[in-house]
């Protein structure tokens, strides 16, 4: 069955870096739509970065651009998260996500996505 699986998250202080990792098995891993959500407590899951796995064509959240790079092995069915300058509102429960089915609409509506990992946290303390 599909599995997406992350690591990386850990505690860091302001302007250090992290960089989460989520292993795609399961399905046939081609030009599918992968992304990365973030959820903190009391707030909405926000998109933060999306990758079209066929052609690496990605897209970012305004509160992250120039800070967070998405990227992809594709020999490894692995997409990865660098985030650099992290801050404390970076703080939250990160997800990888996979639009397997094609369901399209928005990239950054969560609903879209049909497959979700674990979730790792990132902490960033001031």
């Amino acid at each position: 069955q599909v599995q997406l699986v992350e690591s990386g998250g850990g505690s860091v202080q302001a302007g250090g870096s992290l960089r989460l990792s989520c292993a795609a098995s399961g399905y046939t891993y081609g030009n599918k739509l992968m992304g990365w959500f973030r959820q903190a407590p009391g707030k909405e899951r926000e998109g933060v970065a999306v990758i079209y796995t066929g052609g690496g064509t990605t897209y970012y959240a305004d509160s992250v651009k120039g800070r967070f790079t998405i990227s992809q092995d594709n020999a490894k069915n692995t997409v990865y998260l660098q985030m650099n300058s992290l801050k404390p509102e970076d703080s939250a429960m990160y997800y990888c996500a996979a639009d397997i089915t094609g369901r399209g609409g928005w990239i950054f509506d969560w609903a879209r996505f049909d497959y979700w990992g674990q979730g790792t946290q990132v902490s960033v303390s001031s």
